[in-house]
């Protein structure tokens, strides 16, 4: 796969977060020099490369018949590590704050 990353350049990044500037509902995020839709627009830019990441790299890896029980551990260390990559962009945008929260009765 070469499907080349949405937001793979600055210029894309920067263009996202100018689009995201424009949703009241994003700036009144907005603290001191941190501008919400820049975290955004960075947070999507991380998220795009660890779910190809993901994708392309490590879950064809654990799909491997030939990797040993070591190999194979090394692999889901390393798919933790994105993931816990990927939580941190989800986390980290005060726009999605609401998924951090836990609710009582939910599920």
């Amino acid at each position: 796969m070469s499907e080349k990353n949405l937001l793979g350049d600055q210029a894309n990044v920067k263009a996202l977060a100018e689009r995201l500037s424009q949703c009241p509902e994003v700036t009144k995020y907005d603290h001191a020099e941190e501008k919400e839709a820049g975290v955004l627009a960075h947070s999507f830019s991380d998220l795009e490369e660890s779910f190809r990441t993901f994708l392309t790299k490590q879950l064809p890896q654990l799909m491997n018949h030939e990797l040993s029980p070591s190999e194979l551990f090394d692999v889901l260390i390393d798919i933790g590590e994105e993931f816990r990559h990927i939580l941190y962009h989800i986390r980290d945008p005060k726009f999605y704050g609401y998924l951090n929260n836990q609710h009582d009765g939910d599920g």
